[in-house]
């Protein structure tokens, strides 16, 4: 197991509503990582691998289904598994598919608990499992609405379910809210996922904001947890990390496309955050397995 806890940045975008990867495979390691998106997985005939979730680590039975909050680290790894095909569906949201103000809807509420507890993460039961399992290996069969519908229905059943469990301690689990509450970077946050592809600089950002470039750097970063460079970046790579599994444009095109105009660089920042280069990323989305955005 690596000691070393990855970021994530996945390829989902702020025009889509959920990513769905499903797949089959013998050997069953994903590395200790977090990302800012929920994440709904499903795992069959995996008995024996280890799971990982906050600073909760248990050996998972033949089958399971967690929800892990925004940047709650999670990984699985082989542990005691003998082998044999495990299948698994992954399925990440934005955080705001549901946002604060419908969220405080009665009839969300329940969803609005589960949430709050998959900061810390959930571990629904079998008997939840077995009955949620058909409509999540159907799920990729269905398209655009009643897909996103048919993942609403299955969050709401989920979170009025008996016998959830939470786990990672509760001084250990993530706390941060749901959205920026500040109209300032909802503003700067959408001009940086429509001109990600372009040339963008701190002056620029913050005389969107109406401030000065030192008091837009403190604010935004107070806001959102990380650097406004460090946040361009990876919407830079959200997007690289989609075209190099949709496309088979290369390296220095999808680049490029992605708004980094030296090659050498955007292959330094790709390994530096998420420890493999963008072949090898390539090679391991697209070797096994679909992925569907909708």
């Amino acid at each position: 197991m690596k000691s070393k806890l990855l970021r994530e940045i996945t390829p989902l975008t702020q025009s889509d509503c959920f990513t769905l990867f499903a797949r089959e495979k013998k050997v069953f390691d994903f590395p200790l990582h977090y990302h800012d998106e929920f994440e709904l997985n499903f795992i069959q005939y995996a008995s024996g691998a280890k799971r990982i979730i906050g600073d909760h680590i248990e050996e998972i039975g033949d089958l399971e289904l967690v929800l892990v909050g925004p940047n709650l680290q999670h990984g699985w790894f082989a542990n005691n598994h003998e082998g044999g095909n495990v299948k698994e569906i992954t399925i990440q949201f934005h955080r705001d598919l549901f946002d604060d103000k419908f969220l405080q809807r009665n009839q969300m509420n329940f969803i609005k608990n589960m949430f709050e507890r998959s900061l810390r993460g959930i571990l629904f039961s079998t008997e939840t499992t077995q009955q949620i399992m058909p409509r999540l290996i159907r799920l990729p069969q269905q398209q655009g609405f009643d897909s996103v519908l048919e993942l609403m229905s299955i969050l709401h059943d989920l979170s009025i379910s008996r016998n959830m469990r939470i786990l990672s301690d509760s001084t250990f689990g993530n706390t941060e809210t749901f959205s920026y509450n500040s109209r300032r970077v909802e503003k700067i946050m959408t001009y940086l996922n429509a001109n990600f592809d372009k040339s963008i600089s701190l002056g620029e950002a913050a005389r969107l904001a109406a401030m000065t470039e030192v008091a837009f750097s403190r604010f935004f970063k107070a806001k959102i947890g990380k650097t406004f460079v460090d946040t361009l970046i990876e919407i830079r790579l959200g997007h690289a990390s989609r075209l190099l599994i949709e496309t088979t444009h290369t390296v220095n095109e999808i680049a490029y496309k992605c708004g980094f105009n030296n090659i050498s660089n955007f292959n330094r920042i790709f390994k530096k955050k998420k420890d493999c280069t963008p072949k090898e990323f390539r090679l391991a989305y697209t070797s096994s397995g679909t992925r569907t955005f909708v």
